[in-house]
């Protein structure tokens, strides 16, 4: 780590005609979410429809399995600016956010649509507290546990948040924004929900974790620093990895299958005792990150796994949301997702891997064909190789009666 932290602080860049610092990249409350880059985080913002509506970006991850966090922000006709999910409030990020603010506006409206995205949850406050005049909208199910405690104890500013209201026509930005709320699906300690929401006139559709896209190449975001790419094109701890575009690239089809899938079909896992007898084997040349631990061996082919979960970078459910959380209510997901086809979006922006994806309501719908038995939107299946490990944990969740247990295919 302290490797790491080095390569950062030696990166000299340039963004907006600054110089950028340490000190700017610094998020002081990476405690409350202890996960990789820990309390140095570099934020990317892009334009994603000019004047309309862009994304400021971040990276985040465990064992150097890293992807992109994203928020979304959006020019209101009215004035002032909607910020969709927001992420750690560095001074980077800030500034970059006011670049924004001068041009148009304040923030007027900020959007937490999950309940149970802790990742995304454990900024919102932070971020509020960066714009004092900001109302805070949270998607309506929200929920702690062990004790169900009110929304200001949960950092959220007082007397300026609130849940959204159920019928979108009742919100403050119903001129410009329709949302659609997936949920409450209940998981047995505390339920899944998210609020997607269409911006009508750029024609966006803004997604939290329901749909997605692995890009082909390694997002930018990942590259401002190489070091997570390069430990994971390794083969083995002592492999000594030269920073090409080549093995970025390698790096970057391993991590998108550790994502998805955390122990794909085409990986093998060392046992702690010979990893660790391997690192010490490779002295000086083993990686500093993780006491030189390279636990992992890839099979020969492992890179049809990749080429499998990005299809060309089509629209896709995580298998997660797959195999544990959707198929409890495949109804309700259905029905869900035909009201959000009703929408004439063109592009949908996500809060991780590719934004923005070209894509519309046909491409969304046939993201969850695979909840049916027989579909119109039917698309080919990730392996189900690959759900393994997936599969072993439902079966553990089931045995101890912490979830509910799936239906069948509609």
């Amino acid at each position: 780590m302290i490797a790491l932290y080095e390569n950062v602080w030696a990166t000299v860049v340039m963004q907006q005609g600054k110089q950028l610092g340490r000190s700017d990249w610094a998020w002081n409350f990476w405690w409350t979410l202890p996960i990789y880059p820990f309390g140095q985080r570099r934020t990317l913002l892009r334009s994603i429809v000019p004047g309309e509506v862009w994304v400021l970006e971040q990276l985040q991850g465990v064992f150097y399995v890293v992807t992109p966090i994203r928020m979304t922000v959006v020019r209101l006709e009215s004035g002032g600016l909607l910020v969709y999910a927001p992420i750690a409030p560095t001074r980077e990020c800030i500034a970059l956010m006011n670049e924004l603010v001068n041009e148009y506006g304040d923030v007027k409206h900020i959007i937490l649509p999950t309940v149970s995205g802790l990742e995304h949850k454990v900024f919102v406050g932070p971020f509020a507290q960066k714009f004092k005049t900001a109302q805070v909208y949270v998607s309506p199910s929200q929920w702690s546990y062990p004790v169900q405690l009110p929304l200001s104890w949960l950092g959220l500013p007082l007397g300026r948040s609130q849940k959204l209201p159920l019928n979108c026509s009742d919100s403050p930005f119903a001129s410009e924004f329709d949302y659609a709320i997936l949920g409450p699906i209940s998981l047995g300690v505390g339920p899944f929900e998210e609020v997607v929401f269409f911006h009508k006139r750029s024609g966006t559709l803004l997604v939290t974790d329901s749909v997605l896209s692995v890009p082909e190449t390694p997002p930018e975001v990942l590259q401002i620093d190489p070091t997570a790419l390069l430990y994971h094109a390794k083969e083995n701890a002592a492999d000594t990895i030269v920073d090409t575009p080549e093995m970025r690239l390698k790096g970057w089809k391993r991590i998108a299958l550790f994502s998805f899938y955390f122990r794909p079909s085409a990986l093998d896992i060392i046992d702690l005792g010979p990893a660790w007898k391997e690192a010490r084997s490779a002295g000086d040349k083993a990686s500093k990150a993780y006491f030189g631990l390279y636990p992992f061996r890839w099979k020969p082919d492992w890179e049809k796994s990749f080429d499998l979960l990005s299809a060309g970078g089509r629209l896709f459910v995580a298998p997660i949301l797959q195999q544990l959380i959707l198929n409890r209510d495949p109804k309700q997901v259905l029905a869900w997702a035909d009201r959000v086809m009703e929408w004439p979006f063109t592009r949908i922006v996500g809060c991780h891997l590719e934004a923005p994806i070209e894509a519309g309501p046909k491409e969304f719908r046939s993201a969850f064909a695979f909840l049916e038995a027989q579909s119109e939107f039917a698309i080919p299946e990730l392996p189900q190789d690959d759900f393994a490990l997936l599969r072993e944990i439902e079966a553990v969740l089931l045995e101890r009666g912490i979830t509910p247990p799936p239906c069948d295919r509609i």
